[in-house]
């Protein structure tokens, strides 16, 4: 093995005087300074690190502390998950998507749903009117479920969902589909997203408040350990808190401590921690500084493994992986000249990819100005397929490993995360921190000097701020659900609502209030979620069977 020693300080010395400064004197640099997205200075040159044990700091892929990787040959055995995350409007239109997906050579569905299905509304609620399958799929009943899922064995694919709120419901559904389908709980693979707390920290779709909504995941966690083997119980999102403005650091801080509170009030709840760490998944941005984000993806795996045999005490193995999925940063799509967000996603694919990702979704080029068309959700997964087939970067494990530079920057990104986890740490843990307004303030003010720098002109974005001769160009076909839609979506629920009730009705009322009493008594209210589910209770009456008892939250202003 090649071990690269220290240069020698005289040497060093003796390129700047000789070679260095004679080259500036005659063509001085670009800018003054030159940071990452965090504000780590990039220095003159990276040099090796005397300090750094190659295996306390970087060890094997397959083997603590994981840097290289959560598996001994990574891409060679299989490629990562090529996950399109993809949902509009009704049910038929979205399973119409997943076939021309899959038939393109998709490996895994990812479901987008609307905003009334994520804040726990029916379709036909007065306040879901006009989001009725807008930025997603409307999803009320099993019944709509078993739409979107036609001619879709579940048995043979592995499904995530972005919900979190009312995650548990959605997934009853899907299991009430697949047993129609004649699949057994334990034989369903995928992932719900379940991350209440990055709700409350970035993105805002919450039902409850915080507490009884903690107990309702862990609830969960209890529930998935027992019955559904194969599927991941949580997706720790840091996507959405990097998307809500912040930096490297702040991502992988703020999701793994959310993580490690999961971790702790599941264990209070008397789950062992190896009984569901090896199922628990991340989710993390793909953002635009290339290397920082390939350093990100490496110190974040780093830090959970050491987390996980530290912190926890940990025995499996499998309990100190740090599985994620990525997708590709919508925040950073511009609706100026579209097309060129097509270079951006396969930057940052590259990069989740140079990371170690376990699976990845890409943005298509017009996600900026509506939701993505047939052929530019083509060109998004053809991107990975490039990537995978043709790059040559899957033939080699963590390629990027061992570079001065990136070995550098995943230690300052793991420093700085940890000195974040102390922070929180103190306050009590993320609860606490997120209650009192810690994240959200810095997150906002990370928001805040990255626009500043934007609109001064310091951070150029091609298109927007540089080289923008043709900014205006948005000639491109734009997919935009109807209103007739949404009306078709309203009066199936209205009809399958009246024909359940002529036979029903007393079944489903008396699972709802099994809801109720359940989350009276904080009970394990998973099962009786599941049992509402199969006697037709539709999201939205669930939901309010639940809200009787904790009720809605309101955000307190920070």
């Amino acid at each position: 093995m090649r071990v690269v020693k220290t240069p020698d300080a005289e040497a060093y010395e003796r390129w700047v005087k000789e070679v260095l400064e004679p080259f500036l004197s005659k063509f001085p640099e670009l800018r003054a300074r030159f940071a990452s997205t965090s504000g780590f200075d990039f220095g003159r040159l990276a040099l090796p690190d005397e300090e750094r044990s190659y295996d306390d700091a970087l060890g094997y892929p397959g083997a603590f502390p994981y840097t290289r990787g959560i598996t001994p040959v990574m891409y060679r055995g299989r490629p990562w998950t090529m996950r399109q995350y993809s949902g509009f409007a009704t049910a038929e239109e979205t399973n119409r998507r997943y076939h021309y997906l899959i038939d393109r050579g998709q490996t895994g569905l990812s479901v987008a749903f609307d905003l009334p299905t994520q804040m726990g509304y029916d379709s036909n609620h007065p306040r879901a009117r006009g989001e009725v399958g807008r930025c997603g799929v409307a999803i009320d009943t099993a019944e709509d479920m078993g739409r979107l899922f036609d001619g879709i064995p579940l048995g043979k694919v592995s499904t995530s969902m972005t919900i979190n709120a009312p995650a548990v419901i959605l997934l009853a559904q899907y299991a009430a589909v697949a047993e129609k389908q004649g699949v057994p709980m334990g034989k369903l693979a995928g992932t719900i997203q379940n991350d209440i707390l990055k709700e409350y920290m970035a993105r805002g779709t919450y039902i409850f408040p915080p507490e009884p909504s903690v107990a309702l995941t862990v609830d969960s966690f209890r529930f998935c350990s027992r019955n559904l083997p194969r599927w991941n119980m949580i997706s720790i999102s840091g996507y959405h808190i990097r998307e809500a403005g912040s930096s490297a650091v702040q991502e992988v801080a703020f999701t793994l401590a959310d993580g490690i509170f999961y971790c702790e009030k599941a264990v209070e709840a008397g789950m062992s921690i190896d009984s569901f760490a090896g199922r628990l998944s991340f989710f993390f941005n793909a953002h635009n500084n290339f290397l920082e984000e390939v350093a990100k993806f490496r110190a974040a795996r780093r830090l959970w493994a050491k987390t996980m045999r530290n912190r926890f005490k940990a025995k499996d193995p499998r309990s100190e992986l740090l599985r994620f999925h990525t997708q590709t940063a919508g925040s950073m799509l511009t609706a100026q000249q579209p097309l060129n967000n097509a270079v951006r996603v396969t930057l940052q694919a590259l990069a989740a990819v140079l990371g170690g990702t376990q699976s990845l979704h890409t943005n298509a080029y017009d996600e900026a100005l509506a939701l993505p068309g047939e052929e530019s959700v083509k060109l998004a997964l053809r991107t990975q397929q490039i990537i995978a087939n043709e790059s040559g970067v899957a033939d080699a494990v963590d390629p990027l490993g061992g570079s001065f530079f990136i070995e550098d920057l995943t230690d300052k990104i793991e420093a700085g995360a940890v000195e974040y986890i102390e922070k929180i740490d103190e306050m009590g843990g993320m609860l606490k921190a997120i209650e009192s307004g810690y994240p959200q303030a810095e997150i906002r003010r990370q928001a805040f000097e990255w626009q500043r720098e934007v609109e001064s002109g310091e951070r150029p974005i091609v298109g927007l701020n540089v080289l923008t001769d043709d900014a205006g160009e948005t000639d491109v076909p734009l997919l935009r659900p109807t209103q007739e839609a949404e009306d078709g979506q309203v009066a199936r629920l209205n009809t399958y609502i009246c024909v359940r009730d002529v036979v029903g009705k007393a079944s489903v009322a008396a699972a709802l209030d099994a809801v109720t009493k359940t989350a009276e008594k904080r009970a394990e209210i998973t099962e009786a979620i599941v049992a509402a589910v199969k006697a037709g209770a539709t999201e939205g009456e669930i939901v309010s069977a639940m809200e009787k008892v904790w009720g809605r939250h309101k955000e307190d202003s920070v």
